[in-house]
């Protein structure tokens, strides 16, 4: 028999906002598998929507950089927030989102590039964790880039110019001004920064990720008791609306919570007497995937001497 330890069961209930009680049975009932016992409490009711990045714990900054018709983002972790405020650490950052526009997104080759003071950028991220004390990792890059109109970028909670804890990239295709691409573009962002859409359509939506959506909500209509084609009904209502809810362009609009993203692009290209399309996007977010364990000093102090143990549920 799987032993369930408190430590699991706290995990899980951070991660769904689940009731102690319920924590501990959904792990029983799923041999302790967390991403199951996720699943399990969501199908009962139990549980809000599983967070979308999880809990992040990655420190550092995310970098954008545009160049015509062009951007990129980067993603450089460290140990701590403080390294995020180092002069020396956002310089790095600022010259690897300008080398990210000719790369693009391989890392690897962003890794081997040459860094401006000398060097490759993998060698000056050598020297960095060096000079500065503390571990760092160029973790990822992305870019956008559009035949005519603009890619507009957008940081949120940001450190320094360019680079924060959300970096977002907007491709618009289109014959509007630089003015009205640059206003859009930067509403658009701040919306996908706030939101964080899975995909720009439903079309492109993962399909493993509805696979498993679908088999939640068919579970938990089924504890409805209610006639099969009542339930299936009440299972595609259910997948419309998270499609409607996680695609970007059929999302609400934030600034106004009521209009479609699809729509307000028309409208401002209507408004423009010119043509615009929403036709990609990227968003970085800090840390996200990462996960961190939380720090328990008298439990480091008991591990040191030897005296820690394992703490079973009763």
């Amino acid at each position: 028999m799987t032993e369930i330890t408190a430590a699991t069961v706290k995990e899980l209930r951070e991660r769904t906002g689940a009731g102690m009680m319920d924590c501990k049975k959904a792990l029983g009932e799923t041999a302790g598998n967390m991403e199951a016992a996720i699943d399990w409490l969501r199908a009962k009711g139990l549980s809000a929507a599983a967070k979308k990045a999880g809990r992040t714990a990655a420190e550092g900054l995310v970098g954008v950089a545009v160049s015509g018709s062009k951007g990129a983002l980067v993603e450089v972790n460290s140990e701590t927030d403080f390294v995020g405020k180092n002069e020396q650490f956002q310089e790095f950052v600022r010259e690897v989102s300008q080398i990210a526009l000719t790369t693009g997104d391989d890392i690897d080759a962003l890794k081997s590039a040459a860094y401006p003071s000398g060097g490759t950028v993998e060698e000056k991220l050598t020297d960095n964790i060096a000079t500065i004390g503390e571990n760092q990792s160029l973790r990822r890059a992305a870019t956008l880039e559009v035949a005519q109109g603009a890619v507009v970028s957008y940081v949120h909670n940001a450190a320094a110019p360019n680079m924060g804890k959300i970096g977002v990239l907007v491709a618009l295709e289109g014959s509007a001004s630089a003015d009205t691409l640059a206003a859009l573009g930067k509403q658009i962002a701040m919306h996908i920064a706030a939101a964080n859409p899975l995909a720009l359509d439903a079309d492109g939506l993962d399909r493993d990720l509805l696979a498993r959506e679908r088999s939640i909500a068919t579970d938990k209509a089924n504890e409805s008791g209610k006639p099969a084609e009542i339930i299936s009904k009440m299972v595609d209502g259910t997948m419309a609306k998270f499609k409607k809810e996680n695609a970007l362009l059929s999302q609400l609009f934030v600034m106004d919570n009521k209009t479609p993203v699809a729509d307000v692009v028309a409208q401002a290209a209507k408004d423009a007497g010119a043509t615009i399309a929403l036709k990609a996007y990227k968003r970085f977010q800090l840390g996200e995937g990462i996960e961190k364990k939380d720090s328990d000093f008298a439990a480091e102090v008991a591990a040191a001497a030897g005296t820690a143990k394992a703490e079973p549920v009763a």
